[in-house]
């Protein structure tokens, strides 16, 4: 009996240890594949903790707010839209309605890392 659960315990430890590697290198090749598709360096970095924090690449806050190019003016326009069909009082969807937040926030995002740094020494006087 006891040689029946050790092999039982063996067979378990292997399976779930081949299930780990799998999922280990997948996660690697995604991983890879995101910093590839970011651009690498400082850029990449960026763009990597942008998604990272509002939880939405790129690609998927543009596709959300239906954008295809990043234009502030259409952004706006589009996310109050978007924002007003899906209220809840409405009979819209909460869950949509965070999404459309989250997509604004994203590209809002992207929108500052795009401007140009302020100066710092030509705004104090001399």
């Amino acid at each position: 009996m006891a040689k029946y659960i050790a092999q039982i315990i063996v067979l378990g430890a292997q399976v779930v240890g081949k299930a780990f590697a799998r999922a280990l290198k997948q996660e690697i090749a995604a991983s890879q594949e995101a910093a590839k598709r970011a651009g690498g360096g400082p850029q990449g970095a960026r763009r990597a903790a942008a998604n990272a924090s509002s939880g939405l690449t790129l690609e998927e806050a543009m596709q959300i707010l239906n954008l295809e190019k990043i234009d502030a003016e259409k952004l706006n326009k589009n996310f109050d839209h978007l924002f007003s069909v899906n209220d809840k009082a409405k009979g819209g969807s909460f869950y949509l309605q965070s999404k459309i937040v989250r997509a604004k926030e994203r590209l809002d995002t992207e929108i500052k890392l795009k401007q140009p740094p302020d100066n710092e020494n030509s705004a104090k006087p001399s």
